[in-house]
């Protein structure tokens, strides 16, 4: 039982922060597009519109904001790549996307870093 509650509270903690960035990134006039997007490969947190630009975003919440970026691995990176794609193509099957990728670390006190372009392609 101890373990479904600490699972469920982590949940909630992981959808909190996304909030909590959702807010933030309107704040700054981003659209959001989607959020807990599922695609083959892996699911996105949350996808915004800037201008022209699609933005995904990875939400990765911890005790402080490098202990959040160090459980981001290479084959999470990859998925989300993946993912992104597809992503595009759903929405626009014949057209190449611009878009970037961010990171947004939360820590316990709710406080929120965001690290746009933080995350590259090479393909």
């Amino acid at each position: 039982m101890i373990k479904t509650q600490t699972g469920k509270h982590a949940y909630l903690n992981g959808l909190a922060a996304e909030q909590q960035v959702a807010v933030q990134y309107q704040r700054r006039g981003y659209h959001l597009k989607a959020n807990r997007w599922r695609g083959t490969a892996g699911e996105i947190d949350l996808i915004f519109s800037d201008g022209e630009t699609l933005v995904f975003v990875e939400v990765k919440r911890a005790k402080d904001h490098a202990q959040a970026a160090s459980r981001l691995a290479p084959q999470q990176i990859h998925r989300l790549f993946q993912t992104a794609e597809e992503f595009c193509q759903s929405i626009a099957p014949q057209a190449s996307c611009d878009m970037r990728f961010d990171v947004a670390l939360v820590n316990s006190g709710a406080e929120v870093e965001i690290l746009e372009n933080a995350l590259y392609t090479l393909a």
